[in-house]
C-alpha cells in the first residue's frame, strides 16, 4: 500500500496524448483556473447556445481530457455545452494527483465554471465517469449542482477492492476511500447512472449499489454489451438519447 497512488492514478502528461486532433468544428476554448491550495488547472470550454445544459464532465483516472474528444463532440452534439478539465497532475495541469486533491479540483473547476460569462448555473449539470464519478459525488455534496449523471463508477474504494483482488485483504489497508455511497445519501438531486452490463474493471453491481444509496427521483441504464471504456460506442443512438431524456426532465424549461 506505500505505492497505492500509482495503483489509482494513471495519469498521461501534456504534450502525449490527441491535442493534435482537435476537431475545428468544436471551437474548443482553453481554460486555466486556480485551486484553493494554489495549483494551475487546464480545461477545455465547447459552448453551445445561451438555453443550452452544461456539463461539468470529470473524467477517469487514466490519460487526459485529449483522449475524450470523440465523448466530448457527441454531447455537443446532442446539444450540450461541456467543460472538460484535468486533474492535478494529468495534461497540463500542474500537481500531483490524491483523493482529497482532486475533490479540490473538482470544486475548483465547479466555481470556476458557474463565474464564466454565458453559463446558465441553473442547467449546470455534474457529469462524472468511473473515478470521476466520485469526484462528481464529492463535488455535490459541496456545491448545488442541477442534476449528476454518473457513468461506469462505483460505491468506494474497499468495494472495488474486495471485488477485483476477492482473495486478498487490500480493501483493510486502503488509505484511498472514495466513499460515494456515504456521500450520495446527502444528495437530493435528479440523477441518471449509466453502466455497461459487461464491465470487468467497475462491475456493475458497485453501479448498482451506488444507485441503491442515492436519494429520489433517480434512474439506472443499462448497456448491453458495453464494458468499462465503450459505454458511448456501444449504447450508440440510445445511449445519447438518454441522456437528452434525462436532461430534458431534470432541468427547468429551457
Amino acid at each position: 500500500m506505500i505505492f497505492e497512488e500509482h495503483f489509482i492514478f494513471f495519469p498521461t502528461v501534456y504534450p502525449d496524448g490527441n491535442y493534435g486532433s482537435i476537431p475545428r468544428s468544436l471551437r474548443v476554448e482553453d481554460h486555466w483556473f486556480t485551486t484553493e491550495d494554489g495549483l494551475q488547472l487546464h480545461g477545455w470550454l465547447v459552448r453551445d447556445t445561451p438555453n443550452s445544459p452544461v456539463l461539468l464532465f470529470s473524467h477517469g483516472n487514466a490519460g487526459n481530457i485529449s483522449h475524450r474528444l470523440d465523448l466530448i463532440r457527441q454531447l455537443h452534439r446532442v446539444g450540450c455545452a461541456v467543460f472538460i478539465y484535468d486533474y492535478r497532475g494529468y495534461g497540463r495541469s500542474e500537481g500531483s494527483p490524491s483523493e482529497e486533491g482532486i475533490y479540490r479540483d473538482g470544486r475548483a473547476a465547479f466555481d470556476y465554471l458557474s463565474s464564466l460569462e454565458g453559463i446558465d448555473t441553473s442547467s449546470l449539470v455534474l457529469y462524472g465517469r468511473s473515478l470521476g464519478g466520485a469526484v462528481s459525488v464529492d463535488i455535490a455534496t459541496h456545491r448545488s449542482p442541477a442534476a449528476l449523471i454518473l457513468e461506469s463508477t462505483f460505491s468506494s474504494a474497499r468495494d472495488v477492492a474486495a471485488q477485483l483482488y476477492a482473495f486478498l485483504p487490500a480493501r483493510f489497508f486502503l488509505r484511498s476511500q472514495f466513499d460515494s455511497a456515504s456521500k450520495i445519501r446527502t444528495i437530493s438531486k435528479p440523477l441518471l447512472v449509466l453502466h455497461g452490463t459487461v464491465d470487468s474493471i467497475v462491475p456493475i453491481a458497485l453501479g448498482r449499489k451506488l444507485y441503491e444509496a442515492a436519494n429520489t427521483p433517480k434512474e439506472f441504464y443499462e448497456i448491453a454489451g458495453a464494458s468499462h471504456n465503450d459505454t458511448h460506442l456501444i449504447g450508440g443512438e440510445r445511449y445519447f438519447q438518454k441522456i437528452r431524456d434525462f436532461l430534458n426532465a431534470a432541468l427547468p424549461p429551457r
